[in-house]
């Protein structure tokens, strides 16, 4: 059974779907503990599947290495498997990344490597591109530059704004995260090759 560790910041939509689907007896992968990096809205969903949780809150750039080394210190002592970003609206220092590597995920709602960075729904409108997507990848010590584990493309519609093609990405990125923890967990998907260079 593989263990996962899910760090959030904000409603931990994609968190949820991986509750529910990881819920399942059958399912290969359990969620062992949730962690924010603020008081987020999404913890009450651990809260709801009896997920233990922890707050590791961000203190501002200065301090960011020793919000790391909290951060990290809260993973050790889970001991997961698998660590994934859904929604974790911050850059992970590079001794998280290292001390993980290549065992930390991500979820990003454009087709990497185009528009990656905080804003890719934004900027996939700004840019007036005709369609977009959601990306799976592997956390490196880059911005949304690992190597891709899954993606899928999604029509950027005539009418849309921000909130409604993000709200049509979203769906894709929960079943794309889920599929990638179900075959990193069964073995189909070997992290260490994904990201061999």
């Amino acid at each position: 059974m593989l263990r996962v560790a899910v760090l959030i910041s904000g409603a931990g939509s994609n968190l949820q779907a991986l509750l529910e689907a990881t819920a399942d007896p059958a399912f290969p992968a359990q969620v062992v503990v949730v962690g924010a990096d603020r008081q987020a809205a999404g913890l009450a969903h651990a809260d709801h599947f009896g997920i233990p949780s922890f707050v590791v809150p961000w203190r501002g750039a200065a301090e960011r290495e020793a919000w790391g080394e909290q951060l990290q210190q809260q993973l050790e002592r889970w001991q997961p498997d698998l660590v994934v970003l859904s929604g974790l609206m911050k850059l992970l220092p590079a001794a998280v990344v290292e001390a993980w590597s290549p065992r930390i995920v991500n979820t990003h709602p454009a087709y990497l490597p185009e528009f990656p960075g905080a804003h890719g729904v934004r900027d996939a409108l700004a840019a007036g591109a005709a369609r977009t997507g959601a990306s799976v990848i592997v956390v490196d010590s880059g911005v949304d530059s690992g190597p891709i584990l899954a993606q899928e493309r999604v029509p950027v519609l005539p009418e849309d704004d921000e909130h409604t093609l993000h709200e049509r990405i979203k769906p894709v990125e929960r079943r794309l995260l889920i599929d990638v923890v179900r075959r990193i967990a069964v073995g189909e998907l070997d992290l260490t090759a994904a990201s061999a260079p």
